[in-house]
């Protein structure tokens, strides 16, 4: 999924989609790069979770690019792609977009490849289920 200078979104419903907030911001004013980060680690949570059939904890975020800033107001939308799945573990390529609150423009302003394990109630590590 990740594909250097994207001008479209992947194809797809995002698996996460927000509003960037006041709260959210750095001492610039952008929005904060984590808060980006952990919008980005739920969207691929939700989706780790759902393949796995249950618990899934993220245990590696690799090749994480910020690419362009996210301004208040901004909606910010969230695209996953399982590319990987082992005997316990899956990766996930995750890709922001945002769009002014007004406008119809996107611009991919971050992306990453995270990694999760399938987890069973002991928290520890269980095969996904096929």
């Amino acid at each position: 999924m990740i594909v250097e200078d994207a001008i479209a979104p992947p194809p797809g419903q995002p698996a996460l989609r927000v509003t960037a907030m006041p709260a959210d911001t750095n001492p610039y004013g952008d929005i904060f790069g984590g808060w980006i980060m952990s919008q980005m680690d739920m969207a691929a949570g939700l989706v780790a979770a759902r393949h796995a059939k249950g618990r899934a904890v993220t245990i590696a975020v690799d090749a994480m690019q910020f690419h362009a800033p996210v301004a208040v107001g901004d909606e910010v939308s969230v695209y996953t792609d399982i590319v990987k799945v082992g005997r316990t573990s899956m990766t996930i390529e995750v890709e922001a977009w945002r769009r002014d609150r007004f406008g119809e423009a996107v611009d991919r302003v971050t992306q990453a490849r995270f990694v999760f394990v399938a987890i069973d109630e002991h928290r520890r590590p269980r095969p996904i289920e096929g």
